[in-house]
């Protein structure tokens, strides 16, 4: 099967295309069969010079089934040789899965986390209820008392 791809060439952080016909199953950078353009893409997007294509040369190729890479394509259609759809793949954006496991494990942890905060407040709301109630039943219990202690304190100021 022959691609229509790009040939990687340049210095380290200095890329250059070239746009080749190679085998499929040939190296990336190794052997092609005709070189049919290049790709610079160190240049402005307006530049002229930015993609060079012989397009005599492609439109043979593409007769005889030559099928452009994505990166490719996109250039062709720029042309006007090809059509170019941008690919749909909603998949590849989601996690892997173990990402996606160690997320569960953090969001079961939280969850028991805000209950065992939830029920803390339970507790402590419990228990100032409850220390209300019993601070209202002391309240309470020594206004009764001195009532009745009065008159004993009263008797035995007489005695």
């Amino acid at each position: 099967m022959l691609k229509i791809r790009l040939a990687r060439g340049g210095a380290k952080k200095r890329p250059y295309y070239s746009i080749v016909v190679a085998d499929s199953h040939s190296p990336r950078d190794g052997r092609f069969i005709e070189k049919v353009g290049t790709y610079n893409p160190l240049l402005k997007k307006d530049d002229a010079a930015r993609v060079t294509l012989k397009v005599e040369s492609i439109q043979e190729w593409l007769k005889k089934g030559a099928q452009p890479t994505d990166r490719v394509a996109r250039f062709l259609a720029a042309q006007g040789l090809t059509t170019w759809t941008a690919g749909n793949n909603p998949n590849k954006a989601k996690p892997g899965k173990k990402a996606q496991e160690r997320l569960a494990e953090r969001a079961q942890r939280e969850e028991e986390r805000a209950a065992a905060e939830a029920q803390a407040k339970e507790d402590a709301k419990a228990a100032a209820e409850a220390a209300a109630a019993a601070a209202a039943e002391a309240a309470a219990a020594p206004a009764e008392a001195p009532a009745e202690e009065a008159p004993a304190a009263e008797e035995s100021a007489e005695g």
